[in-house]
């Protein structure tokens, strides 16, 4: 494994709507051999996944009075919330999909740097994330091309829990799913779990530690490192310019469709918006925090005309690769949603 350093000019790069484009581009475009890790803050900003509905997730009055940036990664998961006291980690593994879908084995690293920095009681916990105290300071996702991807998530060090109650809407039934009556009550900061001298470092000093324990490295300058030069730069920002950084890519399309319906199953929180005409659903989307390396428009697209009964739309699912397209989740669970 080697460091991709992410710098600009020497400088830490903290636009999140720039980081959050890094791994589209390290993964399609620089494609450098091996597994690599890139790890960076951002400014204050809410993170949506890829098949997310922003306007469910997001308490928009409030993030725009705090100018809080809204930015959509390209893989999937759901909402969270980023400042200078959160760090985000992506392993970039190219051309060797071995250890896709392996959280774990993602999340071990930085599980033995996190106890060696006295955090001990720390662990992975469910599908993606990692806690301490039953509580979540770490969620992980990934997304694929072909045989090479992204695996990594954030990193709670010192991060503003008010702000984060309070820009974040999550639904009510994943909340419940969970046992919980608050975003608050479910998540962390690890610094004060950590020993001294780390629990009283700054964020970007608690980054090169955790580095040099991940790398088992002595120093930063011990770490074999690839630092994205300008011509790096240049295509980066080309990618950013009408897509990325649109409000189309980030806030998305609020369809604004008749029924929503929304429940949390074990692959996650499963939402369609969708119409009726003459009982046959006449359009649909779907929305959610799952994590997924297929084809959610496969499943739309079955749906569209499907008669709106148990029957027809059960027949409609049934013809499509629920588990690759979506995940491990049947027909007549999605049905029973629908039909709620």
């Amino acid at each position: 494994m080697f460091f991709i350093d992410t710098s600009r000019n020497g400088k830490p790069v903290y636009n999140a709507i720039v980081n959050q484009s890094l791994d589209n581009y390290l993964v399609n475009d620089l494609k450098l051999p091996g597994h690599g890790l890139i790890m960076y803050i951002n400014n204050p900003s809410v993170i949506v996944g890829v098949h997310q509905n922003a306007y469910a997730e997001v308490n928009f009055p409030y993030l725009k009075k705090n100018n809080i940036q809204l930015v959509r990664r390209t893989s999937g998961g759901g909402a969270v919330y980023h400042d200078f006291g959160n760090l985000v980690f992506e392993n970039i593994v190219i051309d060797n999909d071995d250890h896709f879908g392996d959280y774990e084995y993602f999340a071990k690293p930085i599980v033995d740097a996190l106890h060696d920095m006295g955090a001990t009681g720390v662990e992975m916990r469910g599908r993606n994330d990692i806690v301490v105290d039953d509580k979540k300071f770490s969620g992980m996702t990934m997304f694929k091309v072909g045989h090479s991807y992204a695996a990594g998530g954030t990193l709670m060090f010192d991060l503003s829990m008010e702000t984060a109650n309070d820009v974040l809407t999550p639904e009510q039934d994943k909340l419940e799913s969970k046992g919980v009556k608050s975003v608050n009550k479910r998540i962390t900061n690890i610094k004060d779990y950590l020993d001294e001298p780390f629990k009283s470092m700054t964020a970007d000093q608690f980054k090169i530690e955790l580095l040099k324990r991940i790398f088992k490295a002595d120093k930063l300058e011990d770490i074999e490192t690839y630092t994205l030069n300008d011509h790096d730069w240049e295509i980066i920002d080309s990618r950013l310019q009408g897509k990325y950084d649109t409000d189309a890519w980030n806030y998305g399309e609020n369809p604004g469709f008749t029924n929503y319906v929304s429940k949390h199953f074990d692959i996650g929180t499963v939402a369609f918006n969708f119409s009726l005409k003459d009982n046959k659903i006449s359009d649909v989307k779907i929305y959610g925090d799952f994590i997924t390396g297929g084809d959610i428009g496969l499943i739309e697209k079955a749906l569209i005309g499907a008669e709106f009964t148990n029957n027809g739309l059960n027949a409609a699912l049934s013809k499509v690769d629920l588990e690759s397209n979506l995940g491990k989740i049947d027909a007549q669970s999605l049905t029973d949603l629908l039909l709620s």
